[in-house]
């Protein structure tokens, strides 16, 4: 693997199967009743967040702590950016403290990229602007693989606001790297312009796809970046492109529902299929921790395949 996962465009199809199977080593970690193991003792990790996300946080924090890493919570609000000190000098004191690897979630679309291009340690891109957001679609893949039992072949259904979803974009890259054939649905208002350049299908439809479909993920309409009217209403949003219990009979039996969270319950998807057996979004939340220590641990440690010993 390369030092920093800034894309999911950096993870050749062998990293992100050497990601994924490390995971699933680390996931029998996970299952024993004491959780840690010391592979990163005396490593420090740095949660740099300019955007709220509990989840994506306590998600690497976690992730980090059992792999006995020294973790340092770094939040925008309260701190010297809020008076206006800038990424860059932000970015010299953590060199200076000796950060090893640096988790940032940013507003601004290329912010890890800079960030990189600043420290001696790794950098660990967790969303920034509507770009990317990798270690999400690396989750994904692995709650797929753990459900469907491969990537490879699966036709997976990527629904909603495509335009403002740094998930679509990593996801999209990575299955397609890993073999699967992706669709966008969403309405022409909540595609980027630049799809048609996107190895993947795009389709209006959501009632023609999904009975192809071997994975649906929501995805969830950002009303805070919804400056614009990109759909009539709420309403009428979720008549065409909301994930009830009819469409979702409408699915083959084995097919599964995903969703990154938070969740518009009753707007993307209705509560009774966000709760229902084949949903796998309480999954990928658990499914997050391990990716992530996956991650770190191959940033950090090296590129062996196993844990060895350590297990």
């Amino acid at each position: 693997m390369k030092r920093h996962l800034i894309s999911a465009g950096d993870l050749t199809r062998d990293d992100a199967l050497l990601v994924l199977d490390t995971a699933e080593e680390l996931a029998r970690v996970s299952e024993r009743s004491i959780k840690k193991l010391p592979t990163l003792r005396g490593r420090t990790v740095v949660n740099l967040f300019y955007e709220d996300s509990t989840r994506t946080r306590i998600s690497f924090e976690a992730a980090a702590k059992r792999l006995s890493a020294d973790v340092i919570n770094f939040s925008a609000k309260g701190s010297s950016v809020s008076k206006g000190e800038s990424l860059k000098d932000t970015a010299l004191t953590l060199e200076a403290m000796g950060a090893d690897a640096v988790v940032i979630r940013h507003a601004a679309s290329g912010a890890p990229h800079r960030l990189a291009t600043w420290v001696r340690g790794s950098v660990v891109n967790a969303g920034d602007g509507t770009h990317e957001h990798p270690t999400q679609a690396l989750l994904d893949a692995f709650s797929m693989r753990r459900r469907m039992g491969r990537i490879e072949g699966l036709k997976v259904a990527i629904v909603g606001d495509v335009l403002h979803s740094r998930v679509a974009r990593s996801n999209v890259l990575l299955l397609h790297a890993l073999g699967a054939e992706v669709t966008l649905v969403a309405p022409p208002t909540l595609l980027p312009v630049a799809v048609d350049s996107w190895p993947c299908q795009v389709s209006y439809d959501l009632d023609a796809v999904l009975p192809k479909s071997d994975v649906v993920m929501m995805l969830r309409v950002q009303l805070e970046r919804m400056n614009d009217a990109y759909f009539p209403s709420a309403r009428e949003y979720s008549r065409r492109y909301g994930l009830d219990r009819e469409r979702f009979g409408r699915l083959h039996d084995d097919a599964i529902v995903m969703h990154p969270g938070p969740m518009n319950r009753g707007m993307e998807i209705s509560a009774e299929v966000a709760d229902s057996p084949r949903s796998t979004i309480v999954e990928q939340v658990a499914n997050g921790v391990t990716v992530r220590m996956a991650v770190l641990y191959l940033l950090l440690s090296g590129s062996e395949p196993a844990i060895g010993g350590d297990l």
